[in-house]
């Protein structure tokens, strides 16, 4: 089983679009049992906070399923030993996740896109992060299966 895990600052928009994202194109692939996909944050502010509403409204103008009672989460030194993919959705996120990383768990963690995913919290654009990170979820999932 590949284990997933979407980082953002604070779990409530990027992140969670991603693992929504993902999780609906692996179903669609008919490969949902061999997959376990979830997100985090690299801090607490948010912490227990729902998806951001423009986030469920992009996830559901795409007919993506997501949790509604999904609430912010911070990443934990166990997640890094859980999890085989720690996708960072900016350099910002790349680093903290660098700094808090135990030893020999650093090799797991890979930015989702190149250029990284703008947070919509800051511009408003949850269109623009949409199609990034769906873009960016097809090409992980290409790479795996």
């Amino acid at each position: 089983m590949e284990k997933i895990v979407f980082v953002c600052l604070g779990n409530i928009c990027r992140s969670p679009m991603a693992e929504f994202v993902m999780k609906d194109l692996v179903e669609k692939a008919g490969n949902e049992s061999k997959f376990l996909i979830e997100s985090r944050a690299t801090s607490s502010w948010e912490h227990g906070n729902p998806i951001h509403s423009g986030t469920q409204t992009k996830l559901k103008e795409q007919k993506i399923a997501f949790d509604l009672h999904k609430g912010s989460q911070k990443i934990s030194s166990e997640d890094f030993y859980e999890f085989d993919k720690i996708i960072a959705m900016d350099e910002s996120n790349l680093e903290n996740l660098r700094k808090m990383a135990p030893e020999g768990t650093r090799q797991k963690i890979a930015m989702l896109l190149e250029q990284g995913v703008p947070d919509p919290w800051f511009t408003g654009d949850f269109q623009e992060t949409y199609q990034l990170v769906k873009t960016g979820c097809q090409r992980l999932l290409d790479e795996i299966v």
